[in-house]
């Protein structure tokens, strides 16, 4: 180990911790399902003491463009470490000081999908301000995503600032996703699945599973309820499109992807689609509900 002690207070594994140092560093080995163990690592090294050096080798590495985010934090706080091309070694040494700095925090993408997929399902056209195409993080892929199936996917500069407008097509086609870099988009891409023409595959995204909820059982069980044609896979879904929802009393699992994207599912449905737990939106996109304009009752 890295020589950092953690215990549970109540010896049940669970909050609250308590740590207790110094960090020595060291080398280690540690398999990141999620990119947050990594980033964790990233963050805490440099702190360590002058001439402790930390070790890190990772053998699996999810979300790999947030880890790009966090070494990007390090470059501009100039932290001094090396890192193989693929990320799969990292070197940091300590003696760093984080300092405070200026900039601009973009909008962020992981929010952005779900206006954008409730266009593109509703046959409608969303334009989005305080998004930066130069941005790393990995969810502006979910754009991407969308012009595969069939959007029109436009940026425009304006001054200094950026719009990125959606537009659905006459018929969105289903396709073949890898997620394993974005697997917060697993759920609104999901509910976008169901109004596409033909098989939507979800595939090499098993992280998606260790997020708030399981998120590919969750949306897999109340897409379902909802009348969609859709297979779990182990690392993924398989969504047959085409077929209309209806809406129907669903469970959000206090999940805010999951809330949001039954809601943008519910805006093309036949009927009323009720969502429980529906405040958890609020985590990362307060007013989402409002915004959408739908007709809704809270």
């Amino acid at each position: 180990g890295l020589g950092v002690r953690a215990q549970s207070s109540r010896n049940n594994g669970c909050a609250p911790i308590i740590i207790q140092g110094p960090w020595k560093g060291g080398r280690v080995s540690i398999e990141c399902p999620t990119s947050q163990y990594l980033s964790a690592l990233l963050i805490a090294a440099p702190l360590a003491p002058a001439g402790v050096i930390t070790e890190i080798d990772v053998p699996l590495l999810n979300e790999k463009p947030y880890v790009e985010m966090t070494l990007a934090y390090l470059n501009a706080q100039n932290v001094r470490y090396e890192a193989a091309a693929d990320r799969s070694y990292l070197k940091i040494w300590g003696g760093a000081a984080y300092k405070p700095m200026g900039g601009t925090v973009p909008g962020d993408f992981s929010s952005a999908a779900f206006p954008a997929c409730a266009a593109a399902i509703s046959a409608g056209k969303v334009t989005l301000l305080g998004l930066d195409p130069e941005d790393t993080q990995g969810d502006k892929a979910l754009f991407n995503y969308l012009a595969s199936m069939g959007c029109q996917v436009e940026w425009k500069k304006q001054g200094n600032d950026w719009t990125l407008t959606v537009a659905a097509p006459a018929r969105l086609q289903g396709q073949i996703l890898d997620l394993n870099a974005t697997p917060d988009a697993l759920p609104a891409m999901a509910a976008t699945a169901c109004f596409a023409t033909g098989t939507t595959r979800l595939i090499n995204v098993p992280n998606a599973r260790i997020k708030e909820t399981d998120r590919i059982a969750v949306m897999a069980c109340e897409l379902a309820r909802m009348g969609a044609s859709i297979t779990e896979l182990p690392d993924g879904l398989v969504i047959e499109g085409g077929r209309g929802l209806s809406g129907t009393e669903v469970q959000g699992h206090d999940d805010h992807r999951v809330v949001m994207a039954l809601a943008i599912a519910g805006l093309a449905c036949q009927g009323t689609t009720s969502v429980d737990t529906a405040e958890a939106a609020a985590v990362t996109y307060p007013g989402f509900l409002e915004l959408l304009g739908a007709d809704m009752i809270q």
